[in-house]
């Protein structure tokens, strides 16, 4: 087998001890680490067509996998203004000004970033932007992606006037006291109801904007990611890129089981299991089991501060734990979006039951895992369920004093509670980090970095939120590596540099273990290599 590409002068750094390996040179053939030694023994390895790269003592990671990402829906929606930066509602209505000037008549605004905290615990409603947006047509998506604002215009061209009733039950057109749409729209359910009423992107586009996307995260050291979405023609753009050689990151797709999904559909999801590329693969379901917090459709033991969050996104929770045994049965892991307690318990109670009564070894995951008391924290390990965490959204959308959006609905108890990744880590769980890009942002160094110091993002000098619930440098590191691989039953090629592992690796231009956690979104990435191929390449190399 012809060796591919050969990296010299390397550090090759084992996230299993934290230590660097004694060789100081790689090979890479169909894909494979093929040897492991001094500059000497592995050049020796190369013929004329091998890329030799020098790495001048950089430092090679295994590949950095996100744990939990959106890349097709994250490529549609991250299409428009960008609202992640504003603070105050002042702010929103200077940047939808600035763009409702450069639109053409008729034409729609598209926003998305937009973070409830900017409503200063005033209700979510469009009513601040009605004359900023007046008779134009806006779908301005809030952070979370789990809701949406649609102005007056955008409502009346989709028909909707009043209250809805939907299979999702969270899912709401929120209405004011005499039953008119307040411009806030609650879940998918709801959010499609305007968003199908919008002109859509050619394919080309959205085929484009998700490989674009996807180039952009293989620059910030990405080589793979557990995608969180399958929908629509999700496979067929997919498997577009992977056959003109422009899938820039491996993929682990987990496509959805939403309520009322009949035995047919469940079969569907089943036969779909193992089908793919070179380069992605279906490899799992992914499922709801409530909303968000920050719009009061997550499913909590003891309702928000406004009496809100007490429902589970299945109107039949127990149809979700049949759900759940038939895909355990059949050895389907599954991946939950679960935030609440109440959700968070109800999926663990699910898995348990799964295994009571068809013991196999299926691995099970919780998505999210945003508050949880005390007595759930041992279960993860004694189920065997993986813990997904996206700690990012703990530094950026909350604050350590407990004055935003999230922490006020939850009040001090539940608040002090936030994103326990320390104490799932110390209870056994296995940790995997992501993103939930494009919730927030996809690069990997910046959620290690979030992972360690729990600070926003934008001012690394306000307070830590809950820096007891902190890893450590290696345990970040692990994060997106190790565990991802062991999340996905690929301990055995995948997340650590081993001869007969994946060539999929990070390099990066000094020891993430040693560089703070403040300055390690700035470390720089010098080569991303998948499948043995550069996907991304310094100039500096």
């Amino acid at each position: 087998m012809r060796t591919s590409l050969i990296l010299l002068s390397a550090r090759l750094l084992d996230p299993v001890s934290g230590e660097f390996l004694p060789q100081t040179a790689l090979a890479a053939a169909g894909g494979r680490i093929t040897a492991l030694g001094d500059a000497q023994e592995v050049r020796a390895l190369a013929d004329p067509a091998t890329e030799v790269i020098d790495l001048k003592g950089a430092v090679v990671t295994p590949g950095l996998v996100d744990g939990h990402i959106h890349p097709v829906t994250g490529a549609e929606l991250t299409d428009g203004l960008d609202l992640s930066g504003c603070t105050d509602v002042v702010q929103v209505r200077a940047a939808l000004a600035r763009e409702v000037r450069g639109l053409a008549p008729g034409a729609w605004l598209r926003g998305w970033g937009l973070d409830p905290n900017v409503f200063a615990g005033v209700p979510v409603a469009t009513a601040p932007f009605d004359d900023v947006l007046d008779g134009v047509p806006a779908q301005l998506l809030l952070f979370d992606a789990h809701s949406m604002l649609a102005s007056r215009r955008a409502l009346e061209l989709a028909d909707v006037d009043g209250p809805r009733t939907f299979d999702q039950a969270t899912a709401e057109v929120v209405c004011d006291a005499e039953g008119r749409p307040t411009g806030l729209l609650l879940e998918e359910a709801a959010c499609e109801l305007v968003r199908r009423a919008a002109p859509q992107p050619t394919r080309e586009e959205r085929r484009d904007r998700l490989a674009a996307a996807l180039r952009t995260m293989a620059a910030a050291g990405l080589t793979g990611g557990h995608a969180m979405d399958a929908n629509g023609d999700s496979f067929a753009l997919y498997t577009e890129l992977d056959e003109a050689g422009h899938l820039p990151l491996r993929l682990r797709v987990a496509p959805w089981c939403q309520p009322g999904t009949d035995a047919d559909g469940l079969r569907a999801l089943i036969d779909q299991q193992g089908t793919g590329g070179r380069l992605w693969r279906t490899d799992g379901v992914k499922i709801f089991m409530d909303g968000t917090i920050d719009n009061g459709t997550a499913w909590l033991e003891q309702p928000d501060c406004h009496g809100e969050s007490r429902d589970a996104f299945w109107p039949d929770p127990e149809e979700y734990t049949r759900v759940i045994g038939a895909l355990h049965r059949a050895g389907v892991p599954t991946a939950t979006h679960a935030i609440g307690d109440a959700a968070v318990r109800h999926v663990l109670d699910a898995v348990e039951k799964a295994q009571a009564d068809d013991w196999r070894a299926v691995r099970h995951r919780v998505e999210h895992i945003e508050t949880v008391p005390d007595d759930t924290l041992r279960r993860f390990a004694e189920l065997g369920v993986v813990a997904s965490m996206q700690p990012t959204h703990c530094c950026d959308f909350t604050r350590a004093d407990h004055t935003d959006n999230w922490s006020r609905r939850l009040g001090e108890e539940r608040a002090a509670r936030a994103w326990r990744c320390r104490d799932l880590h110390d209870s056994g769980a296995v940790v995997v980090l992501g993103s939930d890009w494009p919730i927030a942002p996809a690069p990997p160094l910046g959620v290690m970095a979030g992972a360690r110091h729990r600070r926003p993002s934008r001012d690394l000098t306000q307070d830590p939120h809950g820096p007891e619930q902190a890893l450590t440098a290696l345990e970040a590191l692990q994060g997106m590596t190790v565990n991802p691989a062991y999340a996905a039953g690929e301990e055995h090629e995948a997340g650590r540099i081993a001869i007969g592992h994946r060539a999929d690796l990070t390099v990066l231009a000094a020891d993430p273990l040693t560089t703070a956690a403040t300055e390690l979104p700035d470390l720089p990435v010098l080569l991303t290599v998948v499948d043995g191929e550069p996907t991304h390449r310094d100039a500096r190399l």
